[in-house]
């Protein structure tokens, strides 16, 4: 059991989701549509994502620094929030800063000299000794390493950057990068006398073929101007441009103050809760994963929650882990609100199986163990997979939520309907695990507007905070075009569409929408959610849940079958029922 007054709470009420510009083309458009008597005491919370700040990568998660992104976001927002009463939560990035920081830049202009050089971590001066430089100069980690690492992407975790004394440094680059190669001219190959126009042209041509197809450059088939190889491989090499999210060194002093001086400036903008983004990859250490490092990991975290207690700020640690693991488990006995990425797939297996079994355990599990916790259906990223599983630990099985068949049924449900599979691979490039399947809510559902009214229900009845995406909000559809213009690492466009203010107005005339801002109404408003949750005895293919504060109660009543549920609300003499 948890104790209570050990946890930093996030206050009751319901939590919306979206980018700056998820709502017409600024955040000033998002809170007009907040200002409309539609949306009257329906959210409490907003988590604005971080395009919110200056960044350049995988949708505001590499981060250039974190002043406002003039673009998208004027301190008049901020004050006409404050003025709705909503309290805000941002992401601090633990773990990585943009190649574009100023930090970073420094060390490209300056390299051994700059002052950020150990800002960074330099791939080969981590692993110096524990490995072999392969043909391209980079440390391959012994075997006994490698195999040890967690990775989210495939091959080493690295990128590398060019130094002002003509070498390529790989820099540790766990997450996202992208390197952008550009098309080159005859004039780039004038200084090759030997070189003719006619050949020049042929040459050109076959590279900007290559770049324009996005294919692979280093496969490019010189043939007859073999002899040439190594000026053009070094003349295309030299006009690349990258982007990429950098890992930080927690070794260094100068990373902690910039997390201090980066608290004391999100709280200024009015944050009150701080998502801890990528937190668990922040500790490395030779012989561990990387993922979680004991007791590094732990370490780190304590002192975070330092700073933000300085600056009055919830943090919220983000992990996604199996369930098996008993993360969550560690991370909520240690006095934090612990994200609730199971839900999400529990939701679809239940209302998909008509079984009520494994969501009740969860939310039993929830209540007895006092875990206090944030809650979702749908959300910027995935809808998570890997989290329900088992796993094996010191040679004995934990459970999951679900077992591996029926996570394969959810995964298989999802994908029929168009949703896409994000994997996880290890050092050599195999693949190891799903990871999430990226897909809207509402794909996800079948696209049926009465599963996802009830999804709603049920995560409003649910133990913890419920936080709403945008997009599951006005049952927003699969953006397929979105997901599959730059292959796997835009996948999560899928389920980023913006809606302009016309989509939003043709949205509020919609039952599904209308229902669902009902049921969030009720939940944000209520004082039952303050009190004490109760499941019911139901039937297998039913669920039964109330709660009660005093003399206010708040009961759903649902049919898993036909997806028809009903919600009664009762305080002093006053009492109302909703039937969907």
């Amino acid at each position: 059991m948890i104790t209570q007054h050990h946890i930093q709470s996030i206050p009751n009420g319901v939590m919306f989701n979206a980018y700056p510009d998820s709502i017409g083309q600024r955040l000033s458009d998002t809170i007009k549509m907040l200002q409309l008597p539609e949306f009257k005491e329906v959210f409490s919370l907003f988590y604005i994502l971080p395009t919110f700040f200056n960044s350049d990568l995988d949708r505001g998660f590499s981060i250039i620094d974190y002043n406002l992104n003039p673009e998208l976001v004027s301190a008049k927002d901020l004050k006409a929030l404050q003025e709705l009463h909503i309290m805000l939560k941002f992401d601090i990035v633990l773990n990585h800063l943009s190649v574009a920081s100023t930090q970073f830049k420094d060390l490209l202009q300056n390299g051994e000299h700059s002052n950020f050089k150990d800002f960074f971590i330099n791939w080969n001066s981590f692993w110096e000794g524990k490995g072999t430089k392969n043909q391209e100069g980079i440390i391959v980690p012994e075997e006994s390493y490698l195999k040890k690492l967690f990775m989210r992407k495939s091959g080493l975790p690295i990128l590398k950057v060019p130094f002002p004394d003509g070498s390529e440094q790989p820099y540790w680059n766990t997450f996202y990068q992208e390197i952008q190669f550009q098309k080159i001219t005859i004039d780039d190959l004038k200084h090759l006398k030997e070189l003719d126009a006619e050949k020049a042209l042929l040459i050109c041509k076959k590279v900007n073929q290559l770049i324009d197809n996005k294919q692979d450059i280093t496969r490019l088939d010189f043939n007859e101007f073999d002899e040439y190889k190594t000026q053009i491989s070094q003349i295309i090499h030299q006009k690349r441009t990258f982007l990429g999210q950098m890992d930080v060194n927690a070794k260094s002093e100068l990373v902690w103050e910039f997390y201090e001086e980066t608290l004391a400036k999100v709280a200024n903008y009015g944050c009150k809760i701080l998502r801890l983004d990528a937190f668990a990859y922040l500790h490395k250490e030779i012989g561990q994963s990387n993922f979680f490092n004991k007791p590094g990991t732990w370490n780190y975290l304590e002192r975070i929650k330092d700073i933000a207690t300085k600056n009055k700020l919830i943090v919220l640690p983000e992990i996604h882990a199996e369930y098996g693991l008993n993360l969550h488990d560690e991370v909520a006995k240690e006095g934090y609100q612990i994200y609730d990425f199971f839900l999400p797939g529990l939701m679809i297996h239940t209302l998909e199986k008509g079984s009520n079994i494994a969501l009740l355990k969860w939310a039993t599990e929830i209540k007895e163990k006092g875990y206090q916790t944030v809650n979702m259906l749908g959300c910027h990223d995935g809808i998570p997979v890997l989290d329900l599983k088992g796993k094996e630990l010191n040679g004995i099985y934990h459970k999951g939520l679900l077992t591996d068949e029926e996570i394969e049924f959810v995964m298989e449900t999802i994908l029929e309907r168009g949703g896409k599979v994000k994997n996880l691979y290890d050092a050599t490039g195999n693949k190891i695990s799903y990871y999430q399947i990226n897909a809207t809510f509402f794909s996800a559902l079948g696209e049926n507007e009465n599963k996802l009214v009830l999804a709603r229900a049920l995560q409003l009845f649910m133990p913890g905070i419920p936080q709403v995406w945008y997009l599951d909000l006005f049952a927003g559809k699969n953006n397929n075009e979105a997901a599959n213009k730059g292959g796997s690492s835009s996948h999560k466009e899928i389920n980023r569409t913006s809606l302009n203010v016309s989509e939003i107005e043709n949205g509020l005339k919609r039952k599904v929408v209308a229902n669902q801002l009902q049921l969030m109404r009720l939940r944000n408003t209520s004082k039952a959610f303050l009190g004490k949750m109760t499941i019911h005895d139901s039937l297998e293919k039913e669920i039964s849940i109330s709660w009660t504060n005093e003399n206010c109660i708040a009961k759903l009543k649902a049919n898993l079958i036909d997806f028809s549920f009903k919600v009664s609300h009762s305080e002093n003499d006053f009492s109302t029922e909703l039937i969907f």
